[in-house]
């Protein structure tokens, strides 16, 4: 039996000094107003010379480095407890065609750096880092694109084509992010052209799903069906999501129906709902559960339990943020089932977007801070009285 309470294993990574990092960073999290300051000027901090206090904080916890060679030490520290990396260049937002191209290489080497390494299962890459968010926003629209946007949209096709052929060629596991609603649809076409090339023996290339949008649910479920009906595995990585405010603020304003569920019970019932439907489909599925919800990961514990699908058993990883939720990742590990830390690099500047993120995301999740900084006190309580 998986205990989520066992802080001995949870934070058997961590030396005193990190916990202390930790426990001080998740206490300045924990404060929204403090939050929405450091999201307004995180960029400016950066030409005020706060770049050290950056990377020593906050990149430190849950970034891996600032190129793939500095996310070496941090796959070994990982690997030690039997955590894989998914390595994750986490640059975003581009625009010009030579940081799309560039986008493109780090994803490359990344595959190339994991060929044969079992400690890194995965790599991931997100479609914005290959392509203008406008032109993903127009061709989800089904807007008509200019005879220069036909030509930029064949460069993402053939960027996106050359990451999933690399993978199946390196037998490379591949994510592929979800992003914002009004660009997913494109995203999806894209994922699902691949899946069917390249998913012929096993689950390669994986889509994500949101399960914090009311569709997708029924949208993983006419996945898997179309999977059945064209002899590709579909590869699945459940996650709630990362855009909520930012969808609804903007269904509200453009006056379109809110893509979000109603509330966070709803949420969770799809969630759960998503690793039922890919366990009753495992001979078909690759299922990597990402989420940092405990009653979730027990309710996959149970359900493979119930199917006689072994700890090992490739087709089924749970995955948690490099910095968060240790105690799922570590405990669950330790019990022998496959585990994965989602682990971004890049330039601190290039990825202060998905630190506040990150920030945000901890402040904004009813109980996450604080369920963090409780396990954090309760570490460092035990490692005092064991002292003594």
């Amino acid at each position: 039996m998986i205990s989520f309470d066992n802080t001995e294993n949870a934070f058997k990574g961590k030396t005193n000094s990190d916990l202390n990092r930790s426990y001080w960073l998740f206490k300045l999290i924990s404060n929204p107003t403090l939050v929405k300051v450091g999201a307004g000027i995180g960029p400016l901090s950066l030409n005020l010379g706060f770049k050290p206090l950056i990377k020593g904080t906050i990149f430190k916890q849950f970034v891996g480095g600032e190129d793939i060679n500095d996310c070496s030490i941090t796959i070994q520290q990982l690997g030690k407890y039997n955590i894989g990396t998914i390595l994750d260049y986490s640059v975003e937002g581009k625009e010009s065609e030579q940081d799309l191209d560039h986008g493109c290489k780090e994803t490359l080497d990344a595959i190339k750096k994991a060929k044969g390494d079992p400690h890194i299962p995965f790599c991931v890459f997100k479609m914005t880092g290959l392509a203008r968010f406008e032109l993903l926003r127009k061709v989800t629209a089904k807007e008509s694109l200019s005879s220069d946007e036909q030509a930029e949209w064949l460069r993402v096709k053939n960027r996106v084509n050359s990451i999933c052929n690399a993978a199946y060629e390196n037998k490379q596991p591949l994510f592929i992010d979800a992003e914002e609603s009004w660009i997913q649809q494109a995203i999806d076409d894209l994922v699902n052209e691949n899946m069917a090339l390249y998913n012929k023996e096993s689950a390669i290339i994986y889509n994500t799903f949101q399960l914090y949008r009311h569709d997708r649910l029924d949208y993983l479920k006419q996945t898997i069906e179309k999977g059945k009906a064209n002899g590709f595995h579909v590869g699945a990585k459940l996650v709630r999501g990362a855009y909520m405010e930012k969808e609804r603020e903007r269904a509200q304003k453009m006056n379109y129906p809110d893509p979000i569920q109603k509330d966070k019970a709803a949420t969770d019932q799809a969630y759960n709902d998503a690793i039922k439907v890919c366990i009753e489909n495992i001979n078909m599925v690759g299922l990597c559960a990402g989420t940092h919800n405990e009653q979730s990961s027990t309710f996959l514990l149970d359900l493979m339990a119930k199917h006689n699908l072994g700890s090992t058993d490739n087709r089924i990883y749970f995955s948690q943020l490099l910095g968060m939720s240790d105690h799922i990742s570590y405990n669950l590990s330790l019990g022998g089932f496959n585990v994965s830390k989602y682990v971004p690099y890049g330039p601190v500047k290039e990825v202060l977007p998905y630190l506040i993120r990150r920030a945000q995301e901890n402040t904004s999740v009813k109980g996450q801070t604080g369920r963090e900084l409780s396990l954090i006190i309760k570490e460092k309580n035990r490692r005092a009285s064991a002292k003594n």
